[in-house]
């Protein structure tokens, strides 16, 4: 389903605003999601604690916590500032390993689900890495997995390479084709036919670009295929979102 958080973080965050289900459910009828849809969503999302919710008379609002806050504003970052092709890796890297029973399978999941999100890959049982030098702290704080992570800093010794070392962590030609694919969709004035106006366009686009921004661990350049189409990927991105952003917002 499009992602309820792409509405909150572009006209929400940052703000004291709480939507009404039906405003919600407004906007998402935009993009041809149901309602039933929609408020399975919000009730999921305020069980993970990303939403707080409030009833006024025979309205219910929602508002983002300071969790989803934080995320959203980490992914605004990933999506303005960072940018999608890194040129100035320093030959460093992170490792992080951990080992987490049966008796832990939810804290594992959104252990997981959060290394991904920081630009973590699997690199073999139980160690993971991602290019760069990663702050796992808050992470391991936010999740109460102080005791039970080990992280380190670092870069690859002989005989092992960095460039195959981040082709096992992390399925390039996977990534590629997600940019790919993003070019194809929206590319030549194209737009998904299922959006009715700016407002579902721009939701749909968002929720496109966050979705490749959250599996692309911004891999050093140096190490990429010639012609990688992150850089093409982004452009139209921003090209796009600059023409949708006016009369979506007033929609909003």
């Amino acid at each position: 389903m499009i992602s309820s958080l792409s509405f909150f973080g572009i006209h929400v965050l940052g703000t004291d605003t709480a939507l009404s289900s039906a405003s919600v459910i407004d906007a998402f009828a935009r993009v041809q999601v149901g309602e039933d849809a929609v408020r399975s969503t919000l009730t999921r999302m305020v069980g993970r604690g990303l939403l707080e919710r409030r009833r006024r008379g025979r309205r219910m609002y929602f508002s983002l916590t300071g969790r989803a806050a934080a995320v959203l504003a980490d992914g605004r970052e990933r999506i303005w500032r960072t940018g999608a092709v890194n040129r100035a890796w320093d030959g460093t890297g992170t490792l992080v390993a951990f080992s987490l029973s049966e008796s832990w399978r939810r804290e594992r999941h959104d252990l997981r689900s959060r290394l991904v999100w920081a630009g973590f890959g699997l690199l073999q049982s139980g160690l993971w890495e991602a290019p760069g030098q990663v702050d796992v702290a808050p992470l391991a704080v936010e999740l109460g997995l102080e005791d039970r992570i080990k992280a380190f800093h670092g870069e690859a010794a002989a005989p092992t390479e960095a460039g195959p070392l981040l082709r096992t962590a992390f399925d390039v030609d996977v990534i590629a084709e997600g940019y790919r694919a993003f070019l194809a969709r929206w590319g030549d004035g194209h737009a998904p036919t299922e959006a009715r106006d700016d407002l579902g366009r721009q939701l749909l686009l968002h929720t496109d670009w966050l979705d490749l921004v959250r599996r692309d661990p911004h891999l050093p350049a140096e190490h990429l295929p010639e012609e990688w189409p992150a850089e093409r990927a982004e452009g139209l991105f921003r090209e796009l979102a600059e023409r949708f952003e006016p009369e979506a917002k007033r929609i909003a």
